[in-house]
């Protein structure tokens, strides 16, 4: 029996946390949150989140891209001040997914002008 790499796990997570976000499903993404008990599996989904929202970034305008990079710190920051205490990176995770949405948001509307 092989363990599941780590990272691909924590990229199906936070392809699912986007899913029920997504849907506006709250007791969705709160029963996939809740279910993330260790510190090192919350990171990994944030790891795939934040891969998300850069990726998505990157093709923004110069000005939103340039807003995008400074949410992304500021969630750099709520991660690190919650680095021993799981419920407080899910309060990241769900605000990292939060922030590909509203990127999302932004790439439709450019798209919808």
């Amino acid at each position: 029996m092989t363990t599941p790499d780590p990272a691909a796990e924590g990229r199906r997570r936070a392809d699912e946390l986007l899913t029920a976000l997504t849907a506006s499903d709250d007791a969705a993404a709160d029963r996939l949150l809740g279910g993330l008990t260790e510190i090192r599996e919350l990171v990994f989904v944030g790891a795939g989140l934040t891969a998300v929202a850069r990726a998505e970034g990157r093709a923004l305008p110069a000005a939103q891209r340039a807003q995008a990079s400074t949410r992304q710190l500021r969630l750099g920051q709520l991660r690190d001040a919650n680095r021993d205490d799981p419920e407080g990176l899910r309060t990241w995770l769900r605000r990292s997914g939060e922030e590909v949405l509203f990127i999302r948001s932004l790439h439709a509307a450019a798209r919808a002008r």
